[in-house]
């Protein structure tokens, strides 16, 4: 069977000569595979006609059109069609009552449209785009099936579905006051403190929505969820903006809660998912075109198998490589040579104060930097990229840095390839940075978009590639994995990674993903201090003396799976966690 996909945002018919049409052999032989009603208007593609020859595709201009191929039978699984030539929803995942389950899988391939069917804001049409919403169609295709028991619940009120969001930054688009007035649009006035308390964000009660953080957003919406005595809990990302200290805390109260309720979760921290959940769908197709619900595996099986790239009992690969962990710190051999060497400084701010230990960056080398949130990373990155102004001189000799921020935004009046053109120029061109930075990022798919239309995620892989793309000697990136899914994060990592090593560059880091650290890093930078008051920095140094000082810290420890290595966060006062602590070995077991 061939999907024929139309993008309709990046369809301009004024702008092309209708090439796709004309030189598709089925139009070609008289068949109306391809039509364009009027000079003006949009084509539209017959999917029954399509002979999937891939030849549209490569003559449209503005790379409007795909041509995936699916495999039949799962044509008598379809879910939910959002229209003609659009994305489609194969198979539907399952709910435990008493249990978390979670959807892993990149964004674009349905996890969110899963969540509002399973909501019941959403009814699937079975692939009858056209139809109206038929609940009675729904009940009688799952009828007799758990998910038929489950449906019926729903629309027939018996049970009640609350619904978090991951669309957490345009909170304060939709409401105005405190948070704590926000909240108690929910709950009483104790129930709320006493969430927030659990949250640790009580200190914001009185706070604006318009003008808190995106991790006091993210703590809103959990708390907001929390609140409603609901049966069965949906939670759409909840680790954005959260440092790995409140990512756990959030992890042990949905798990919590999933003792007494249902709950399904989806999540790209591969460490925190691992921790809540007990079983996984893993979620897999073409972003944007379509997407496959795998069938339920066990939390560990299932990330091993994303891992791999490859799902055994579909027989279905999907990636075409594996991502796999070392069972040291770090194996690469290390340069003598310093990119950058920095002396001792006190960094003032209004109400917080940083202390900078000397430190080096070699040439080749990643550091990692680890640490809660408010101990000054941003800040760190603001004084190496000489935005903040220097007291002791920064480096000893001049160096070329690359910068990305934290948050990324662009008011850029164009596309993302005029962008790239005005930033790079004829590096655009360079082989490397097209095969090992634009290409892995997919960021030929976003060329024609507008800079300002991009989604979060989108924008931030465009950032990357931007910032990697530049011809300097230290790349800085604040937070990279921010807004990508696990696959992307990955990538990213592999691209980091290759501009360093072979383009014998240097790179810092920050980020709160362990596997997204634990993959590109050589060494660590740690922060410590009290958040939002000071922050002091520590290192660079070996992996597992600074891993060892953050996790000791945050009274975790981390062990390596069996098979693949991937790190897994170990329960609290179990007997490995009990060994490790007084071994002292928090997380590598090497000197």
């Amino acid at each position: 069977m061939h999907i024929a996909i139309l993008d309709r945002e990046k369809c301009h018919p004024k702008k092309c000569n209708h090439e796709c049409r004309y030189y598709c052999p089925p139009v070609r032989s008289g068949i109306p595979v391809i039509e364009f009603p009027d000079r003006d208007s949009q084509p539209v593609i017959s999917e029954e006609l399509c002979i999937g020859c891939g030849i549209c595709p490569k003559k449209c201009p503005f790379g409007a059109i795909k041509i995936i191929n699916v495999p039949d039978e799962l044509n008598r699984e379809i879910v939910h069609q959002y229209g003609l030539n659009s994305f489609r929803l194969y198979s539907m995942p399952l709910l435990r009552e008493g249990n978390i389950t979670a959807l892993l899988g990149q964004n674009g391939m349905g996890k969110t449209t899963a969540l509002n069917i399973l909501s019941g804001t959403l009814v699937p049409n079975f692939g009858d785009y056209e139809a109206k919403s038929d609940k009675e169609k729904v009940l009688e295709r799952f009828k007799g099936t758990q998910m038929g028991r489950y449906f019926k619940d729903i629309y027939d009120g018996r049970k009640k579905v609350v619904l978090k969001s991951q669309y957490v930054d345009s909170i304060p688009r939709v409401t105005k006051g405190t948070l704590g007035s926000i909240l108690e649009k929910n709950g009483d006035k104790s129930r709320v403190k006493e969430i927030m308390q659990e949250l640790d964000f009580l200190s914001s009660y009185e706070k604006d929505v318009s003008s808190v953080s995106g991790g006091e957003l993210q703590k809103l919406a959990i708390a907001a969820a929390l609140l409603k005595d609901g049966d069965i809990y949906l939670m759409d990302e909840m680790s954005s903006y959260l440092d790995i200290n409140e990512r756990l805390r959030v992890a042990r109260i949905i798990s919590d809660l999933g003792r007494t309720k249902t709950v399904m979760v989806v999540e790209h921290d591969l460490a925190i998912l691992d921790f809540m959940a007990e079983n996984v769908h893993i979620v897999y197709g073409s972003p944007g075109a379509y997407g496959v619900i795998s069938e339920l595996r066990p939390v560990n099986r299932a990330i091993n198998s994303f891992l791999s790239g490859y799902l055994r009992e579909e027989n279905v690969r999907i990636r075409n490589y594996e991502i796999s962990f070392s069972s040291r710190s770090s194996l690469r051999p290390e340069s003598q040579q310093n990119t950058v060497t920095w002396e001792n400084e006190d960094i003032e701010l209004p109400g917080f104060s940083l202390h900078i230990n000397s430190g080096y960056i070699r040439t080749g080398q990643i550091v990692g930097a680890l640490g809660r949130n408010a101990l000054g990373k941003s800040t760190f990155m603001k004084y190496l990229a000489g935005e903040i102004e220097s007291q002791n001189g920064k480096f000893q000799e001049p160096v070329k840095i690359s910068y990305k921020p934290q948050y990324v935004y662009s008011d850029f009046p164009g596309t993302c390839h005029d962008l790239l053109l005005t930033a790079i120029g004829e590096r655009m061109n360079d082989i490397f940075v097209k095969a090992e930075i634009l290409d892995p990022l997919d960021i030929n798919d976003l060329m024609e978009n507008n800079v300002t239309e991009l989604s979060g995620g989108e924008l931030q892989r465009f950032s990357i590639a931007l910032t990697l793309s530049r011809d300097a000697d230290l790349y800085l990136l604040d937070e990279p994995s921010a807004h990508l899914d696990s696959a992307y994060r990955m990538s990213c990592a592999k691209v980091i990674r290759r501009v360093v090593e072979n383009r014998k560059k240097s790179s810092i880091v920050i980020d709160h993903d362990i596997y997204f650290i634990d993959l590109i890093s050589d060494r660590l930078l740690v922060f410590t201090g009290i958040p939002g008051e000071s922050g002091e920095t520590h290192g660079p140094s070996q992996m597992s003396v600074g891993m060892n000082t953050f996790l000791k810290e945050l009274s975790i420890t981390f062990r390596r799976d069996k098979n693949t290595l991937r790190p897994r966060i170990n329960k609290k006062n179990s007997a490995i966690e009990r060994e490790q602590v007084e071994s002292g070995n928090y997380y590598y077991d090497e000197a």
